[in-house]
């Protein structure tokens, strides 16, 4: 049914237009606007006051007369039409199919927009997901239900690591290593990504067999910018569709979450609004709050959400106030270094600052092994120790160290170079990253395993370093 027209604009700048007010217009209401040549745009309410709108548009605005427009106000928010096919499917950053299939079979149709969970109806994140990637599952280990960024930077490898994770990320019976739950699938979001980086994840995805429990939304570098607005909110409805209607366990991926948050910028600006630290606006946080708080599991319901946001930090900068907010709303980052990528070593994941806060509660007995937590901080008590003696070596030179100093610096080398570095398709379970962990710490004096408990050193720990 066609909603209320008005003809004419008051002004059109960039991709905000400002027009007539509706008397049922409201915030986030989809709304049409045919240009003179017939050419219809749709655009979403982002603002209003007594007599005029502020719509944003999905499209250029180039070519609209302010004088020959009309806008017709559809009475609805964008929907995202979901249903049990939408598995294996592309989508465009608005939900529109791109893969040559019509659209999915269904007649329910969601609100993109969606609700961050309620935390009384939040279920504590208890449960192991093996990822296969040995920094993650040995040290920053994923939990079912987490918030988990990865923060990278320009020309460092989050795409093959994002491609890889997806390949292989699977929840495993409590206890013990076994086949990926048959209801675990994967929802991705490209946000400002170009076309030869999404032709890799399709083709990644379909030549590894998994693109059949994976729905993938992809914004293109020459889309509008303003459809990246949307991308990750259609995502999410699509996992909550799955979650919460099917049953499902999903992991959502959303890469790269800097150009989303660029877009924000750019849509802010327009709109006149005060500007914050670096030009984003002051709602910067709230807005990405409302993301990644619909992640999680809800009391009830046996399937759950998890995130894994990307984000590239402008200058390898971890204060920039993209990661720097993204990191007090989620539950930890991994943290790719350029250093460890100048080596050599893939994927490139810091060792010191990287955290996953939720770890403790989904790893030990009955859910990966007993000796994942206190050989997990061992580790890191380890490599630690390696960034202390790299230090003073560069100040002393390595030939003044004592012979435990180059000790660690063995063991430093030999981890960077055996337990962080994998190859992109080697899928390693987690008793064999937790096997790899004892071996490179027999190369350290036992004197020195203070994390560890006695019974753990004489069950797990080589007799003899390697």
């Amino acid at each position: 049914m066609r909603g209320l027209e008005h003809r004419g604009l008051a002004s059109a700048d960039g991709p905000i237009v400002i027009a007539r007010r509706s008397e049922t217009a409201g915030y986030g209401e989809i709304v049409a606007v045919y240009g003179g040549d017939g050419r219809r745009r749709v655009g979403r309410v982002v603002d209003s006051s007594e007599d005029a709108v502020a719509i944003q548009l999905f499209d250029s605005s180039a070519g609209l007369s302010v004088d020959d427009s009309r806008v017709e106000y559809l009475g609805k928010a964008l929907e995202l039409r979901v249903g049990p096919d939408i598995l294996g499917r592309v989508f465009d950053g608005l939900g529109r199919p791109t893969d040559g299939y019509p659209e999915p079979i269904s007649s329910e149709m969601r609100d993109v927009n969606g609700m961050p969970i309620n935390p009384a109806a939040r279920v504590y994140p208890r449960d192991f997901i093996q990822t296969g990637v040995s920094a993650i599952d040995g040290m920053n280990t994923l939990i079912r239900g987490q918030k988990l960024p990865i923060f990278s930077g320009n020309g460092l490898p989050h795409n093959r690591l994002a491609a890889q994770i997806v390949r292989q990320a699977r929840i495993l019976p409590r206890g013990q290593a076994g086949e990926a739950d048959e209801s675990f699938a994967i929802v991705f979001a490209g946000m400002g990504i170009k076309y030869d980086v999404a032709r890799f994840f399709i083709d990644s995805f379909e030549r590894s067999g998994v693109l059949a429990r994976v729905v993938m939304f992809l914004s293109l570098a020459d889309s509008p910018s303003i459809e990246r607005l949307i991308t990750p909110k259609a995502a999410l409805t699509a996992a909550e569709y799955l979650a919460y209607e099917r049953g499902m366990h999903v992991l959502v991926v959303m890469t790269d979450m800097t150009n989303y948050c660029e877009a924000l910028r750019e849509v802010s600006a327009a709109r006149g609004e005060v500007p914050s630290r670096k030009g984003y606006p002051g709602y910067l946080y709230s807005d990405l709050a409302s993301l990644y708080e619909r992640a999680g599991k809800i009391e009830g319901s046996p399937g759950s959400i998890t995130q894994i946001p990307i984000l590239s930090m402008p200058n390898d900068d971890i204060s920039h106030p993209i990661p720097d907010l993204t990191g007090y709303i989620t539950e930890g980052q991994i943290v790719l270094d350029r250093e460890l990528s100048q080596k050599g070593v893939y994927p490139p994941v810091a060792g010191l600052p990287s955290l996953s806060r939720l770890m403790k509660d989904g790893i030990g007995p009955g859910m990966t092994r007993e000796d994942h937590k206190d050989l997990s901080s061992q580790l890191f008590a380890a490599y630690a120790k390696v960034k202390s003696v790299r230090n003073l070596s560069a100040i002393i030179g390595e030939e003044e160290l004592s012979s435990l100093d180059k000790r660690y610096l063995r063991f430093g080398e030999r981890f960077e170079a055996e337990f962080l570095t994998q190859g992109e398709f080697e899928d390693r379970g987690i008793g064999k990253t937790l096997d790899l962990g004892w071996r490179l710490l027999g190369l350290l004096p036992r004197e020195e395993l203070l994390r560890l408990p006695a019974a753990l050193i004489e069950k797990y720990l080589p007799k003899e370093g390697g």
